[in-house]
C-alpha cells in the first residue's frame, strides 16, 4: 500500500483520488478552496444556484460514457435536453447537429461532492512546495487553522491535478515536467450571473455567442432539477477576458451586461448581477499526452489541460481520461 497525496479536487483530482483508494492505497486529498469540484462550480445565492465554471459535459469515449451512464443511476447527473442555438448580432441560428449534454444536479458542484464521499479531503490547505526526503515527499502548506506554514506527509507519491501554471512551481524537483507544464498557457475567463424578476421568453436555453465581448450564455434554471426563477450564466471569450483580466469587476460586469443586451435583444434589468473571474478557465494549447508523470520521483500531474487522446482539451472528459490514465500508472 502506498501513501498518496492529491493537490486539487476538481473532477479530476477527484477521480484520481477514488481510483487510487479502491486500488488499496492510502489517499489525501489538498484542496485550497472551502469545497471541491474546482470549475464544477455553483454560486449559490437568494435567487438559487448559478453554475458560473464548467456549463455542462459531452461524453465522446466509451470509457466515459460508461462512468456517466452510472452517475446518471446514481441520479447524481442527466441530460440536459436544451434548446441550443447560435447567435451573433440577435441574429439566432439553429444547431445543426445535436449534441448529447449532461449537467450535475441540483449544481454542477454536485457531482464533486458525491465523488468526495468516503475520501480524506483537507480543504483550505494551499500546498506551497513539494519536497524530497529521503526519497518520500513532503508538502508545505498554509491553512486558516496554523499560523505559520507546516509540513505534511512524507508521501510514496503525488497527484497534481491542478492547472498548468500552478502546477510548474510545485514540480520544481523535476524540472522536466516543470518545463513542460509551463509551456501551456491557460487563458481567463469572465463570468457574469444574471438574476431577473421577470422571463426574459427568448427562443432558447443557451446560446454560442459570436460576439467581441461574449462566447456562451445559457438560462441556468432550464437544467434539470435546478431552482426555478430567471437565471442566466454569460461567459466572454478567452481574448476579452485576457486584455481586461485586471479590470475592476464593476467595469466588466459593465460591459458584460451591455453585451447580453445587445445580442439577446432583452433589455429587461436584472436584481441580481455579479461577474466572477476565473484566472485559468482553459488550456489554449493543452499537451497532446495523457499526463506526466516522473518513475524516479514518483509525481505526476493529470487534468483537463491534457489532450488524454481526445480533439482538443479544456473539458471534463478530458480530466477524467487524463486522471484515469495517471491513477493507474501511479498506483501501480
Amino acid at each position: 500500500m502506498l501513501n498518496i497525496a492529491v493537490i486539487g479536487s476538481g473532477l479530476a483530482g477527484l477521480t484520481a483520488a477514488r481510483h487510487l483508494q479502491h486500488a488499496g492505497h492510502h489517499v489525501t486529498v489538498y484542496e485550497k478552496a472551502m469545497g471541491v469540484s474546482g470549475r464544477m462550480s455553483t454560486r449559490q445565492t437568494e435567487l438559487g444556484g448559478f453554475d458560473h465554471g464548467a456549463q455542462y459535459f459531452t461524453a465522446r469515449t466509451d470509457r466515459f460514457r460508461k462512468e456517466v451512464s452510472d452517475w446518471i443511476k446514481h441520479g447524481w447527473v442527466t441530460e440536459w435536453d436544451a434548446r441550443v442555438v447560435a447567435l451573433e448580432h440577435g441574429q439566432v441560428t439553429a444547431e445543426k447537429k445535436k449534441t448529447a449534454r449532461f449537467v450535475a444536479v441540483p449544481g454542477m458542484n454536485s457531482l464533486g461532492k458525491q465523488l468526495q464521499h468516503g475520501l480524506d479531503v483537507r480543504t483550505e490547505h494551499t500546498i506551497t512546495a513539494c519536497e524530497r526526503l529521503d526519497g518520500q515527499w513532503l508538502l508545505r502548506f498554509r491553512c486558516p487553522t496554523v499560523e505559520i506554514e507546516a509540513t505534511a506527509g512524507p508521501f510514496d507519491r503525488v497527484i497534481l491535478a491542478v492547472p498548468a501554471e500552478q502546477a510548474a512551481p510545485l514540480l520544481s524537483v523535476v524540472p522536466e515536467l516543470a518545463a513542460q507544464a509551463s509551456g501551456v498557457h491557460m487563458s481567463p475567463c469572465w463570468t457574469m450571473m444574471l438574476g431577473f424578476s421577470f422571463e426574459l421568453n427568448l427562443p432558447y436555453d443557451a446560446a454560442f455567442v459570436n460576439s467581441h465581448r461574449l462566447n456562451w450564455i445559457a438560462r441556468d434554471n432550464s437544467k434539470p432539477g435546478h431552482r426555478p426563477g430567471e437565471r442566466w450564466v454569460a461567459q466572454a471569450g478567452p481574448a476579452w477576458s485576457e486584455e481586461h483580466l485586471r479590470d475592476e469587476p464593476e467595469r466588466v460586469l459593465e460591459k458584460m451586461l451591455k453585451a447580453f443586451h445587445e445580442e439577446t435583444g432583452s433589455h429587461i434589468q436584472p436584481m441580481h448581477a455579479v461577474v466572477h473571474r476565473w484566472a485559468y478557465a482553459q488550456a489554449e494549447n493543452p499537451l497532446d499526452a495523457d499526463y506526466l508523470y516522473s518513475d524516479e520521483y514518483g509525481i505526476g500531474v493529470c487534468g483537463d489541460w491534457f489532450r488524454a487522446g481526445l480533439d482538443g482539451g479544456g473539458k471534463v472528459e478530458n480530466a477524467f481520461l487524463s486522471a484515469l490514465s495517471l491513477s493507474k500508472k501511479a498506483g501501480s
